[in-house]
């Protein structure tokens, strides 16, 4: 027998805007808690043929570089008849786009009408649905129900003694509300650097932070490249993350265990010691013309990566396999428009003590989750379990050998732009199989090989970009509280919004004015509701 707590609940949401971002709307519906005892044979017919239908959140990439509708294609039609044959479950894609996924998953939430399987990387929002009554509790199906899928996440590296799949369980109640998907690749972000430009003026790699500004230096007086506009870096306005591998060089090596996660406010590092300065050295770049003048303009990617496949960019940061991703292209058309250039990731940028150090990801990715509005959530979770089966995520991740892969020394060599439609929109299909980011084979040593050979280019290129990412790198601290955060949730993306805008201002300051803009930014962040984040961060903070 299965209880589907489907709830009419009290919600309370953010909702992005400039005339909204500081306003809470409730949505005040009757407290009625509607019981329903159904089979698990027995979920409620939506097509009329007896069997469930579920819609499955699925991200929009676009369409750029040949990537095909994510919800109608070679692989979802697969997954729908295979889901059909084994399970006998009607899978729909529903389409959110992915820069915007939070803010639109924020909407489909408050309007009652999520898909059935939901995923983000938002975990504050999940914990702020689920203290509403909007999530659905999976911890009674664990052993049952997700049996493959507990067995696929096997333990949690970070916390010793409990199972993957219960990493955001609520300690006080056992309630599980989202599974982590897990990382098969921790390495994160690198700084790339055109190598044809370091040999036309018969420069060296740079090794340090120095080095290479004095590289970015003569990128702009050489112009090695001979273009109209030289571009010696580029960014975003979200400069934390595609200048991210420079900002975080400054911090200070020695910060605790608690400071950096008490301190650490939606995903930012805004409040560690070091970061300022940090932005300090980009607004140096900025004030010496180092830096696109139009960045600021640059909310979404598109404008970056079209520069940088125009060819006049000398210096970028990215996911340490942004320049391989055949989904992005940045390589391959760069070198169709400059057929000898070539991009590599450096080591360079040294901390306070002289190492490289790096952040890596934590093993637990995208989250995802089965909202109460699921009429079908016995349905969604056995789809789930379904995706992490071997001979089901495989297929997903390597498709038909010949078209999508070739075996080579033992390991699957993708081909992710393969022709006959079955293009991956995303690295080794990662949007179709939540439960993992990154390829996955049966052992370990042939997962690691496998990383190499999942890109069309040379292995021993992926791999150097790779251990480049890794070499010094940890993940920040993984803290079991007493009890879920809470205080984030609703005010995360008004927060990511202001972090994106004072950081802008504080780079494109003048130099005498940057300080200035730095605390004017940081005490509105603070006040905005970043310091409440903290405090709690602070209050619940559990030696490890």
């Amino acid at each position: 027998m299965f209880l589907n707590n489907a709830a009419v609940f009290k919600r309370k949401f953010y909702l992005k805007g400039e005339d909204m971002k500081r306003k809470i709307i409730f949505f005040g519906i009757a407290a009625v808690l509607l019981m329903a005892i159904v089979l698990f044979a027995g979920c409620k017919k939506q097509d009329g043929t007896g069997r469930p239908t579920i819609k499955v959140e699925i991200y929009d990439r676009g369409t750029d570089g040949g990537k095909t509708n994510p919800t109608n294609n070679k692989w979802t039609d697969w997954i729908k008849q295979k889901v059909l044959e084994d399970e006998n479950i009607e899978v729909i894609f529903e389409p959110i786009p992915r820069g915007e996924e939070t803010q639109a998953l924020i909407n489909l939430m408050a309007a009652g009408t999520p898909p059935d399987v939901c995923m983000t990387y938002g975990n504050d929002n999940i914990t702020n649905w689920a203290e509403l009554g909007g999530i659905f509790d999976l911890s009674p199906y664990i052993d049952t129900t997700l049996k493959d899928l507990k067995e696929f996440l096997g333990p949690d590296p970070a916390l010793p003694g409990r199972d993957f799949i219960r990493r955001n369980m609520n300690a006080q109640t056992g309630q599980v509300w989202s599974m982590p998907g897990r990382r098969m690749n921790v390495a994160r972000l690198n700084m790339f650097i055109r190598k044809d430009w370091l040999d036309k003026l018969g420069l060296p790699v740079p090794k340090t932070t120095q080095e290479f500004y004095d590289t970015l230096v003569a990128f702009k007086e050489k112009n090695p490249g001979g273009v109209d506009k030289v571009v010696p870096f580029t960014t975003t306005t979200d400069a934390r993350w595609t200048a991210g591998s420079l900002l975080e060089s400054f911090l200070q090596p020695d910060i605790s265990v608690r400071d950096r996660w008490v301190n650490t406010v939606v995903d930012r590092y805004f409040l560690l010691p070091g970061y300022k300065e940090g932005v300090r050295f980009l607004n140096k770049m900025w004030n010496a013309g180092l830096i696109d003048t139009d960045f600021p303009l640059y909310r979404e990617e598109e404008s970056m990566k079209n520069l940088i496949k125009s060819g006049v960019v000398g210096a970028f940061g990215h996911n340490w396999d942004q320049i391989f991703r055949e989904s992005e292209r940045l390589l391959t058309d760069l070198q169709r428009n400059v057929p000898d250039a070539m991009w590599i990731a450096v080591d360079c940028m040294t901390s306070s003590d002289g190492i490289t150090h790096k952040i890596s990801y934590d093993p637990a990715g995208v989250n995802y989750f089965i909202p109460n509005s699921s009429k079908n959530p016995e349905a969604a979770m056995r789809y789930l379990n379904w995706l992490a089966k071997y001979e089901n995520y495989h297929f997903i991740q390597t498709g038909p050998e010949g078209i999508v892969h070739t075996m080579v020394d033992g390991v699957p060599k993708l081909n992710p732009s393969a022709g006959e439609g079955w293009i991956q929109n995303s690295s080794q299909n990662l949007d179709y199989t939540p439960m993992m980011n990154g390829l996955f084979l049966e052992t370990e040593e042939e997962s690691i090989k496998a990383i190499a050979a999942g890109y069309p280019w040379p292995p021993e290129m992926v791999m150097e970009a790779y251990n480049v990412a890794m070499t010094n790198a940890r993940p920040g601290p993984v803290i079991a509280t007493s009890s879920p955060l809470t205080v984030a949730g609703p005010l995360n993306q008004t927060l990511v919004d202001k972090s994106n805008t004072f950081v802008v201002q504080s780079i494109v300051a003048p130099s005498a004015n940057f300080d200035r803009e730095w605390e004017k930014g940081i005490a509105d962040w603070l006040a905005s509701g970043a310091e409440a984040v903290r405090q709690e961060r602070a209050e619940k903070f559990v030696e490890p």
